[in-house]
């Protein structure tokens, strides 16, 4: 795998690095690279210092050896987890009995020759390396900084990046256009209870915040805005539930001059294109489609409590 391959692009080079963690790969063996980011962990074998330099692209192995670190040994030996550092070498390759088949980088590492310690981090209130489901979740939100530092949390959130990307991709190629709708509107008939703000020029009067974002769709349409999509934030005044919180993103898609079959076919191959980017399972299209007496007699075999009226 080249650095070309590893999905993201080239760094422009500075005084910081020339190059992601994750793109230190074989074909840098012979030259020289820079890289930033995070400490993940140390190992200190008294002559040799590892320590394993972290950012958003993956996992480096940095080795400090005093022959060829200089000054830089010294500060090896001083580092520990979290703190950030730049530090530069020679990219070289691992002796067989040390390659790490579970990184990308695991055949490579770099001989430090420099390194500069950027930030000094305190001792964490939880491993960032090791995180335990025991930590709770008071703890995880207060130290929200730290927790979307784990793996889990930030493939989350690429993965979320991926999805929409992939959705705007979709639906740019058939002709729908993103619009961006108001956040402050006036309060709508709905079943949920509307978050209100204040508005300071006009004591007394409100904004709400929007439940949904099909409070404009008649507007659009009616002005000719006939296929048009948002991916956009609601707010509800609600009790939370296991899928649902105060505010949630929904993906909203409009069309007007279709019929049942349109709806449905460009929804399925939406879902299909977006699962394909983000390589989830592949779903053929059209979808198998399951009549609303059918659903309604799983539901109740299941025990799940529906009814006719949910």
């Amino acid at each position: 795998m080249s650095s070309a391959d590893s999905g993201f692009p080239a760094l422009r080079a500075n005084g910081y690095r020339d190059a992601w963690c994750g793109q230190v790969l074989p074909d840098r063996v012979g030259g020289n690279a820079r890289v930033a980011g995070w400490v993940h962990r140390r190992r200190d074998h008294g002559g040799l210092v590892f320590v394993d330099l972290r950012d958003r692209t993956g996992l480096v192995q940095l080795v400090f050896n005093p022959d060829t670190a200089g000054g830089a040994f010294e500060l090896g030996h001083k580092l520990r987890a979290e703190d950030v550092l730049s530090a530069s070498g020679e990219v070289v390759r691992r002796s067989p009995e040390t390659v790490n088949p579970d990184l990308p980088t695991g055949e490579v590492e770099i001989r430090v020759s420099e390194a500069d310690l950027l930030a000094d981090a305190e001792t964490p209130p939880f491993e960032i390396e090791s995180f335990s489901g025991e930590v709770g979740e008071e703890m995880r939100l207060r130290y929200r900084y730290l927790d979307l530092r784990r793996e889990r949390m930030r493939t989350a959130i690429e993965l979320r990046h991926r999805v929409v990307r992939a959705i705007r991709e979709f639906f740019d190629g058939e002709g729908f256009v993103d619009i961006e709708t108001p956040m402050l509107s006036r309060s709508t008939p709905e079943g949920a209870r509307d978050f209100l703000v204040p508005w300071r020029r006009e004591p007394g009067t409100f904004f709400a915040l929007p439940q949904s974002p099909q409070l404009f769709k008649q507007l659009l349409m009616i002005a000719g805005f006939e296929r048009y999509y948002q991916i956009v934030r609601c707010f509800r005044d609600e009790d939370q539930r296991a899928d649902r919180q105060l505010d949630f993103t929904q993906l909203d898609v409009e069309m007007s001059f279709v019929d049942v079959e349109d709806v449905l076919d460009v929804n399925e191959r939406m879902l299909a294109l977006v699962l394909d980017r983000v390589d989830g399972p592949e779903i053929q299209v059209p979808i198998p489609r399951m009549g609303f007496d059918e659903a309604m007699s799983r539901g109740r075999t299941c025990g799940s409590g529906w009814s006719s009226s949910t």
